[in-house]
C-alpha cells in the first residue's frame, strides 16, 4: 500500500491528525495495532484552545451532540479558578476521552479513512523519498511521511532509537472511572488531616443517564506498582480514607494506577518521520493536559505535511513543527510538575510543603493569578515565534472570532486554507497568487488586517509592508 502519510495509533492524536490531513487534501493511511477501540478513558477534560480547534473543523458541535458534557470550572494543582469561567468563548468541559475518539472514528470512517486495527508495527526505514514501515501481519505500508502518534511507549520511537529524556516515575496513585453516591456532583479536591488525598470530576453521563465521575486517590502508603490490579476493595477504601462515608461506590467502569514519569523526545522530527502526542511527551495526568497537547500537536503538524504533500510548503516550514510545539509540551511538563508537588500526591504532610501551598492557594485569589494559570493550563495563551513580526500583540497567538455576517472567521477556516482579514480590501491581488492556499475575507468590515494560519493562529497582523515575506515564510512562493 502507498499513501502520503501513514498514522500510527489511533487515539485522539492519531485520529485529529488524520482529520487534519483529509482537510488538506492529503491521503492517509490510519493503523492500530489494537483490535478494537479502548473502552477506557485516560482523559476526561477539553481544554478551551482544542474546543476552538474542533470549532474551526466544524467538529464542536456534532461531538457535544453525542452526549451530555457539563462545563466545568478551571483547576490548577486542585485550587479551582472561578473568574476565569466566562473568559474563553469555549469554557473547560468534560468530554471522556473515550467519546472524543468514538466521534472522530466514526467522523472519518464515513470520509472513507478508516481505522486499519490489528496491524502491530515491526519495522521502519526511510531514504530520500519516503518511509517503509512493514507489520507484524506481513502488511507493508510506503508513505512520503509517517507520524507516531502511538503512545507513551511508542513503538515507532523505539524503533528510532530516539532520545527520550525525562525522569522516571516515582510513585502512583489510582485513576478510576466510577458511579458514585454522596457528595460527588462538583468537582472537588478533597485531602485529609493524615494526608489521604482524592480528586473527584464529572465525565458526563453513562446511557441510562446516571452521572459518571472520574476519581483519583492517594495518599500514605498507597503508592503500589503498577501493574498491581486495582480492587473495589482499595478504591472503597480510598474514599471512605478522604470521605468518611459520606460519598460510597456504586459502580467501578474501569481502574488503574498512573505515575509521575515526566519525560519528553529529545526532537520531534526524525527525517521523514515526526513524533505526537504521547510519543512526544508524558506526564503524570492533571488537567487532560496530554490529550488536549497532543490533538495540537495534530492540529499543527497536518496542514504543515499537506502543504509538502501538495509541493508548495517553504524548505524550513516541517521544521517548524518541533520549534514551536516542543517548547508547548515542555511548558506542559513544567506546570504539571509544579501541580503535583503542591497536591503532595505522596501525603507527606511536609509542613515547609504545607506553607508554601498556603500562600499559592492565597495567591490564587488574585484576579491575574487565575488568568496567568488559566491561559497556562487551557492552551489560550501559547505564542508561537513568527519571524519578522514579532512585535505586533496579536501576531503568534490563537486569532480572534470574528464576525463577517455570512460566517465567523473560525468558520472560514475549515477549507483548511490560509485566511486573509482584508477590510479594507487593499490585497486581492497578493492573495490572488496563492489561491489553493489562502482565502480573502472581510471587506467592509473595519478589522485590523490579519493573515491566519490553517490551525487558527495569527501569523501577520498590521504592517503590508511585512505581508508578503510573511505569506512566503508560511505559504510558499507564489504561483
Amino acid at each position: 500500500m502507498n499513501t502520503d502519510v501513514l498514522v500510527v495509533g489511533a487515539g485522539p492524536t492519531g485520529l485529529m491528525l488524520a482529520n487534519e490531513l483529509r482537510v488538506a487534501g492529503a491521503a492517509a493511511v490510519l493503523v492500530d495495532k489494537l483490535p478494537q477501540r479502548s473502552t477506557l478513558s485516560k482523559a476526561g477534560g477539553v481544554q478551551s484552545r482544542t474546543q476552538e480547534a474542533f470549532d474551526q473543523r466544524g467538529l464542536l458541535e456534532p461531538l457535544l451532540a453525542t452526549g451530555n458534557y457539563p462545563i466545568g470550572t478551571a483547576h490548577f494543582a486542585g485550587l479551582t479558578l472561578p473568574l476565569t469561567r466566562d473568559r474563553h468563548r469555549h469554557p473547560w468541559r468534560s468530554v471522556p476521552q473515550v467519546a472524543i475518539e468514538g466521534f472522530l472514528e466514526r467522523h472519518l470512517a464515513a470520509h472513507d479513512i478508516p481505522v486499519r486495527r490489528g496491524h502491530e508495527l515491526t519495522g521502519v526505514t526511510q531514504d530520500e523519498d519516503g518511509v517503509t514501515a512493514t507489520f507484524a501481519t506481513g502488511g507493508v505500508v510506503r508513505s512520503r511521511y509517517l507520524v507516531a502518534a502511538d503512545g507513551g511507549r511508542s513503538t515507532v520511537r523505539s524503533l528510532l532509537g530516539a532520545a527520550f529524556p525525562g525522569r522516571p516515575g516515582t510513585v502512583t496513585v489510582v485513576a478510576a472511572d466510577v458511579r458514585l453516591s454522596g457528595d460527588d456532583q462538583a468537582m472537588t479536591h478533597t485531602r485529609s488531616e493524615d494526608g489521604n488525598w482524592a480528586s473527584v470530576f464529572p465525565l458526563g453521563t453513562d446511557p441510562q443517564g446516571r452521572p459518571l465521575r472520574r476519581l483519583s486517590f492517594g495518599g500514605p502508603g498507597r503508592s503500589l506498582p503498577r501493574e498491581v490490579p486495582v480492587t473495589e476493595d482499595e478504591i472503597r477504601d480510598g474514599l471512605r480514607a478522604v470521605f468518611g462515608s459520606r460519598v460510597q461506590l456504586l459502580e467501578l467502569r474501569y481502574a488503574r494506577r498512573i505515575t509521575n514519569a515526566a519525560r519528553q523526545a529529545a526532537r520531534y522530527r526524525h527525517g521523514r518521520v515526526f513524533l505526537a502526542g504521547d510519543a512526544a511527551h508524558v506526564h503524570l495526568p492533571i488537567g487532560a493536559q496530554g490529550m488536549n497537547t497532543g490533538i495540537q500537536d495534530a492540529l499543527n503538524l497536518g496542514w504543515k505535511l499537506g502543504a509538502a504533500v501538495h509541493g508548495w510548503a517553504p524548505e524550513h516550514l516541517l521544521d517548524t513543527y518541533h520549534a514551536e510545539r516542543h517548547p508547548v509540551a515542555a511548558a506542559v511538563l513544567r506546570n504539571v510538575q509544579a501541580q503535583s508537588l503542591l497536591m503532595d500526591q505522596q501525603g507527606t504532610r511536609d509542613p515547609d510543603l504545607t506553607a508554601a501551598k498556603d500562600l499559592f492557594a492565597a495567591l490564587t485569589q488574585l484576579r491575574d493569578v487565575q488568568y496567568h494559570l488559566d491561559d497556562m493550563v487551557s492552551g489560550m495563551g501559547i505564542r508561537y515565534p513568527m519571524p519578522g513580526t514579532e512585535d505586533h500583540p496579536l501576531v503568534g497567538l490563537p486569532a480572534p472570532d470574528l464576525d463577517f455576517g455570512r460566517a465567523r472567521s473560525h468558520e472560514l477556516l475549515r477549507s483548511g486554507r490560509g485566511l486573509l482579514i482584508d477590510s479594507a480590501g487593499r490585497f486581492a491581488e497578493v492573495t490572488a497568487r496563492r489561491p489553493d492556499r489562502v482565502d480573502r475575507a472581510g471587506q467592509g468590515t473595519g478589522t485590523e488586517p490579519m493573515l491566519i494560519r490553517p490551525d487558527g493562529y495569527v501569523c501577520w497582523a498590521g504592517t503590508p509592508d511585512t505581508l508578503e515575506p510573511a505569506l512566503g515564510h508560511w505559504f510558499g512562493e507564489p504561483h
